[in-house]
């Protein structure tokens, strides 16, 4: 499950570049996004929105921030959505190993390039990122990982011509060796309050 990724860039029209897409104003670098935060998010037409991490859930009070790929087109949550894609930019996204204790934390990033766009859905101004298995790489850190669309996908996804049907096949894991995970150390005060 991804539950925090960043946007380490205080640019908006580096965003706007590298997915040729549109942004009104730029934003403050965001080195830890968390869910409910607004955040820049590409939307079809080429469109920068800022929008809410997580979908209201109407049956519980914690927000959807992520829905699994193998399921989006079953689930009564997400079909009316399957139209609405967005890219969700980013520069890299954290994981907890859990096979650990205390639990590592671990960022992961593209190996070859400086921002990503992970796979998601809207509706009004919120947004949530699209799920799958993990690349064989980054397996031994968790279960799940953002689907994150191949530069060439990209436009693809948006594309609001062409169905869910069409575009789900882009929903795979991250190609096996593209991806770099590095632990985050805590900072030495942190283990005084443990």
């Amino acid at each position: 499950m991804c539950s925090r990724y960043e946007l380490n860039t205080t640019n908006l029209e580096h965003v706007s570049s590298r997915f040729s897409a549109k942004a009104q104003s730029g934003v403050p670098a965001l080195p830890e996004i968390r869910p409910t935060n607004r955040v820049p998010v590409i939307k079809p037409g080429g469109h920068v929105e800022m929008l809410h991490w997580g979908l209201e859930n109407p049956w519980n009070s914690k927000t959807l921030i992520n829905a699994r790929s193998e399921t989006l087109a079953q689930k009564k949550t997400f079909i009316p959505l399957l139209e609405n894609r967005c890219l969700v930019p980013a520069s890299a996204y954290f994981e907890w190993r859990k096979n650990a204790r205390p639990k590592i934390k671990t960022r992961i990033a593209p190996v070859d390039q400086d921002l990503m766009a992970f796979a998601g859905l809207f509706d009004d101004d919120r947004f949530t990122i699209i799920t799958c298995v993990p690349s064989p790489a980054i397996a031994h850190i968790h279960g799940r990982m953002p689907v994150i669309l191949e530069r060439h996908y990209e436009q693809d996804w948006l594309t609001v011509v062409k169905p869910f049907a069409q575009v789900s096949k882009m929903l795979t894991p991250y190609p096996n060796g593209a991806l770099f995970a590095q632990e985050v150390t805590r900072p030495p005060q942190y283990d005084l309050f443990v």
